[in-house]
């Protein structure tokens, strides 16, 4: 991922020199691990326990030779150790994907903890949005076009709902990632005894891989990316939202707009909804690691390394953009600006339409078949406002009138109140309210 969308936390996650401080880790667990059983001697431990850990450009310079990245930092690691001499018992029994899966595995749960803690604060920032306008009365749309009245935190908490379940979601993809393997050349265990992968894996809080090969298969992983990129879909369907209502024509949100900014470099009256759009980019270089990922679970036989190339793109990508996302889709919502007089505006603008599913019932109940008399004389009228612009209850009025029909008026008073629509709306609140 570019500079641009990395940050500092989740950008050293990803970084070389984590991962080699990594690599060490893991490499030092499997030599104190063959010193306690007695398979090297215990003298090494300490030497390769305090050698540091090589630096990228050690590693780069001799992998330009090797074309290999574990035995050039292997190398690089060695030319750090003193003696030596020990570091020719570090990588005993070993194969590479070894180190690798289970380095990974660490980054990945690091990431995700990052992520987690970012989908939480999200959660929280969605929920009090939504609670402080359960009663901000609003249109809502169905198909871009005016429906029912309906409040603002309604959408809000229903965006605030799906973030938790992404969270918890990613929760669970957290337990598919943190697992690793030593298990040899072929995951037969031929060199190295079982019990050094156990003595790793409580040492590190990974889950030992139930069966390897020479890799741990992907389905893990390709879960993992999956609950990314839904979790980055949701942000996106919060900013899609913002979008539509910061439109000129409706103007009924207004994302943060700083001192200073600029909208447009041609046009100076521009307040244009980058956040968002940024969000919509996003969401896709998110959602596109799906389909290249899942396509390393089939390898050749007991490996092959074709999806590593992808995995050292795709991992870092999607987890450095959703850590951008999450942030941002936090800024948005914390500034968000929701024009309440606007809103109403816009709710009374179709000249009282959003009343039809509400009269339609009424004259259900008033005796009239729906489909024969009641829903054709709503309609009849309501097509009249709309290419009339006379407000609905005026059109209502002379279609009941040729119908023959009297209208209670007290009665249509009552139920074309926006407040009716949205009055057994407290359960969903009061759920919301629960949420952590």
């Amino acid at each position: 991922m570019i500079e641009r969308y990395t940050l500092p936390e989740m950008g050293r996650v990803w970084s070389d020199a984590h991962k080699y401080e990594l690599w060490c880790q893991v490499e030092t667990l499997v030599v104190e691990a063959h010193a306690e059983a007695g398979t090297i001697p215990p003298e090494v431990v300490e030497p390769v326990r305090k050698a540091p850990p090589p630096t990228p450009e050690a590693v780069h310079e001799i992998e330009a030779v090797t074309q290999h990245d574990v035995i050039a930092f292997l190398s690089a690691w060695a030319d750090n150790t003193e003696p030596r001499e020990a570091a020719r018992y570090v990588h005993f029994g070993m194969t590479s994907s070894d180190l690798l899966d289970t380095a990974l595995a660490l980054q990945l749960v690091e990431a995700t903890d990052i992520l987690l803690a970012k989908a939480d604060a999200l959660v929280a920032t969605l929920r009090d949005h939504a609670l402080a306008h359960r009663a901000t009365l609003r249109v809502g749309r169905t198909h871009g076009i005016h429906g029912e009245p309906d409040v603002w935190g309604h959408r809000v908490a229903d965006f605030a709902f799906a973030m938790a379940r992404s969270r918890d979601r990613l929760r669970r993809a957290r337990e598919a990632v943190g697992v690793m393997a030593i298990s040899g050349a072929v995951g037969t265990y031929s060199n190295i005894d079982p019990a050094v992968e156990l003595h790793v894996a409580r040492r590190l809080g990974l889950q030992s891989a139930d069966v390897s090969t020479q890799v741990v298969m992907r389905d893990g992983i390709s879960e993992w990316v999956s609950a990314l990129a839904i979790m980055a879909t949701v942000c996106e369907a919060v900013a899609l939202e913002v979008r539509h209502g910061q439109r000129t024509e409706v103007r009924e949100l207004w994302e943060p707009f700083g001192k200073g900014q600029k909208g447009s470099s041609a046009m100076p009256h521009k307040k244009n909804p980058i956040i968002s759009e940024r969000l919509a980019g996003m969401a896709r270089i998110v959602r596109a690691q799906i389909v290249p990922v899942l396509e390393g679970i089939p390898l050749w036989h007991e490996r092959d390394i074709s999806h590593s190339s992808t995995e050292r793109i795709a991992l870092p990508d999607a987890s450095i953009a959703l850590d951008y996302m999450l942030n941002l889709t936090n800024r948005l919502m914390s500034g968000l600006v929701v024009d309440e007089a606007r809103m109403t505006a816009n709710l009374e603008s179709t000249g009282g339409l959003i009343y039809t599913s509400t009269v339609l019932l009424e004259l259900v109940e008033a005796g009239m078949s729906r489909d024969d008399e009641a829903y054709p004389l709503v309609q009849k009228a309501a097509m009249e406002t709309w290419e009339t612009g006379v407000p609905f209850r005026e059109t209502l009025r002379k279609h009941a009138a040729e119908a023959g029909l009297a209208l209670d008026e007290a009665r249509l008073d009552e139920v074309c109140r926006p407040e009716r629509f949205v009055q057994r709306l407290d359960p969903v609140f009061d759920r919301l309210a629960a949420l952590t």
